[in-house]
């Protein structure tokens, strides 16, 4: 018997580490994936942008010594990093109900990588349990 081969395309899906990976939970914690904070040129710390008309947010890259600059900070096992944004949420009245994560998270032409609220949706990864602190089920007894 002769075989009939057919080729599975895989479509234009990335890998998960290799794309820009950006969250913000109600705390104010904005974590950058390795692959993002990579393309941004790996810096110290950041300025906190935020255009109320179009509800974005802006990380600009720039040094720690700099008057606002938030630090970078590690974040888990993956070259990730952290900034703590707390402040940003409550100067400009932002409400993030749950883990949100910005799948059209983009760097214009200037550095700054732009998350735009409006198209921001809750985290697949928000609730797993990670640290201890999952969302319990309805039905465990």
């Amino acid at each position: 018997m002769r075989p009939n081969w057919s080729v599975c395309s895989r479509g234009d899906i990335t890998g998960q580490w290799s794309t820009i990976y950006v969250t913000v939970n109600r705390k104010g914690h904005i974590v950058i994936g390795k692959a993002a904070y990579q393309k941004m040129g790996e810096p110290k710390a950041f300025l906190l942008l935020f255009d109320s008309v179009n509800n974005r947010i802006g990380l600009k890259p720039t040094g720690l010594g700099i008057k606002n600059a938030f630090p970078a900070a590690k974040s888990g096992r993956h070259g990730g990093r952290m900034i703590r944004a707390y402040r940003l949420l409550t100067e400009f009245g932002i409400v993030v109900k749950e883990t949100l994560q910005f799948m059209d998270a983009e760097i214009d032409q200037d550095g700054v990588m732009i998350l735009d609220l409006r198209s921001a949706r809750v985290s697949p990864r928000a609730g797993m349990g990670l640290r201890g602190g999952g969302k319990q089920r309805s039905d465990a007894s």
